[in-house]
């Protein structure tokens, strides 16, 4: 039995979308967790949202550095069904169904004119991918969207699964999730590399 989405977490740099899927998810109940501003983006447009740190019970800190890397949304994540519910219980944590995510435009960042070194570390993402691979590594409970495109298939799948997602559709989307931070890190590997060999060419 596929598992109900109950509880998202969304967490995103580009707005493309987010607010129709937003609203989509909770006309169809479900609690949507969600980063500073995209949290206050969503309940500015009437969508009832709850801040990351109301869940960890920990603030935002380090101009937002440090946000999701918490047990309580990692274990959220990473909790295995029939396995780990004692555990969660034990230390308060809720299980998240379903996350989307939008890594920070490091590509696009750096593609600008006059983009400096350290322009480029800061736009570097570290708790998006870890999100998005905890979701994958558990897609066996949990759905991982990080393309926009994927927003309108998981809702119509949501409604026609009575619920759910499906398994085959939480693994496809797991393996494109996977694909999509091994690009990101290549793409951050490959502009480290020109920043510590200056004579292989520009930023």
């Amino acid at each position: 039995m596929n598992p109900p989405v109950q509880r998202a977490l969304i967490s995103v740099s580009n707005k493309e979308g987010l607010l129709e899927f937003a609203r989509e998810l909770a006309h169809r109940g479900v609690q949507i967790i969600s980063t500073g501003g995209t949290a206050r983006l969503l309940r500015g447009e009437g969508i009832e949202a709850i801040d990351v740190s109301a869940v960890t019970g920990f603030p935002e800190i380090m101009d937002g550095r440090v946000k999701t890397l918490h047990p309580k949304i990692h274990g959220g994540l990473l909790g295995r069904s029939g396995t780990d519910e004692p555990v969660m219980a034990e230390h308060g944590i809720e299980a998240i169904d379903l996350v989307a995510v939008k890594l920070y435009p490091f590509a696009a960042t750096v593609a600008r004119p006059g983009c400096t070194f350290d322009d480029a570390v800061e736009n570097i993402d570290i708790g998006g991918p870890a999100m998005v691979r905890a979701s994958a590594k558990n897609h066996e409970r949990v759905t991982i969207i990080v393309d926009p495109l994927d927003y309108g298939t998981v809702l119509a799948e949501i409604d026609r699964e009575g619920g759910s997602v499906s398994a085959e559709t939480r693994l496809r989307l797991a393996t494109k999730a996977f694909a999509h931070t091994a690009q990101y890190d290549a793409t951050v590997a490959a502009y480290l590399d020109r920043a510590a060999r200056p004579s292989a060419g520009e930023f």
